[in-house]
């Protein structure tokens, strides 16, 4: 059991590359090593970055890459995935990725695999997704493990570099059936409750009812993803937050579109309907200033026992998303 305080887990960033409205990939990829770097200052554990495909508003197709310009330009940090989509891959080739970033970066490197095309079905297509290839996740799982292990080593098909490595895998999920796999395969467990919140207690749970212990882990560890917006002010917070609910508005609505210049709260932008299906959608997202922040955060870390607590901040002004995870950072302290 973990503590109730937010000083006493850790705290770790998801990054989702996000692409502003009038910026490019260019400008993204700059503030996320800004961000970053940043983070290392602060004492954040990890920097995850997710496999996202055909989304104009997102910029982390190419995760691994990123992954490996993050950790360039940082020295402490763990990087990794939030996560590689595998059945978007062959497992040969994510072993050999990660092989490769861990050699880059030894003992710097996470590696967090999830079940969904992290895309619509038309781009899964053409990534040559095997429409079977949700229901092989956990064999799949299985044969990555293998080709980082040492065990590897007389087998027919071999990862180099990555054999021996045993860089730490992490399953992700949204939903119960990755808490199980967790659970069986004796791995941490990061829960999407940023965009997924309706089966997250459940999950858990679950994972902590049926945990295996593992090479890799002794006694089941957890992370919860959130989204914070935090400012100086409760006013100021709220303004900052108009940009993040209109993305997951577009999201839910089928109109996708970049992330939105902030407006002021009482702008009205959408109907009832929709505002109720966007609360029920971000359930878990922390909006204010420190004080209202930290009180429901705790609340959070109480009611779920988490670990760790991983942070997504759809903020346009960049220098104001720099300064919610400063905030954060602060109250961890505390």
């Amino acid at each position: 059991m973990t503590s109730n305080k937010l000083s006493q887990i850790k705290i770790s960033v998801l990054d989702l590359a996000i692409v502003r409205d009038g910026g490019n990939a260019s400008d993204t990829f700059k503030n996320s090593l800004a961000l970053a770097q940043q983070a290392e200052k602060w004492d954040y554990e990890r920097f995850w970055l997710a496999e996202h495909h055909n989304m104009k508003g997102i910029a982390s197709t190419a995760t691994v890459v990123l992954i490996g310009h993050i950790a360039a330009g940082t020295s402490r940090l763990r990087v990794g995935s939030g996560g590689i989509m595998l059945p978007n891959h062959a497992p040969l080739i994510v072993a050999e990725q990660f092989g490769t970033l861990a050699t880059l970066f030894p003992d710097r490197i996470d590696l967090g695999l999830g079940r969904a095309p992290g895309t619509d079905q038309f781009t899964a297509a053409a990534l040559k997704r095997d429409e079977h290839a949700a229901m092989e996740f956990p064999a799949n799982v299985e044969e990555l493990q293998r080709y980082l292990s040492e065990g590897n080593k007389n087998g027919r098909v071999r990862a180099f570099p990555g054999e021996g490595l045993n860089i730490p895998i992490w399953i992700l999920g949204s939903s119960t059936e990755s808490a199980y796999l967790a659970a069986s395969l004796g791995l941490p467990y990061a829960f999407a409750s940023h965009f997924a919140p309706a089966h997250l207690h459940n999950a858990l749970a679950i994972y902590r009812r049926n945990f295996i212990p593992s090479e890799q882990l002794a006694a089941p560890y957890v992370i919860a993803c959130v989204n914070v917006i935090a400012a100086d002010t409760d006013k100021e917070a709220e303004r900052l937050a108009t940009s993040f609910k209109k993305l997951f508005l577009g999201i839910i609505t089928g109109n996708r579109q970049q992330l939105k210049e902030p407006v002021e709260p009482d702008e009205d932008f959408m109907d009832p309907m929709e505002e109720a299906a966007l609360q029920q959608m971000i359930k878990y997202t922390f909006i204010g200033g420190p004080e209202k922040v930290k009180t429901e955060l705790e609340h959070f870390i109480e009611i779920t026992q988490i670990d760790e607590l991983m942070v997504t901040t759809a903020v346009y002004e960049h220098e104001a998303r720099l300064h919610s995870y400063e905030i954060l950072a602060q109250l961890n302290k505390e």
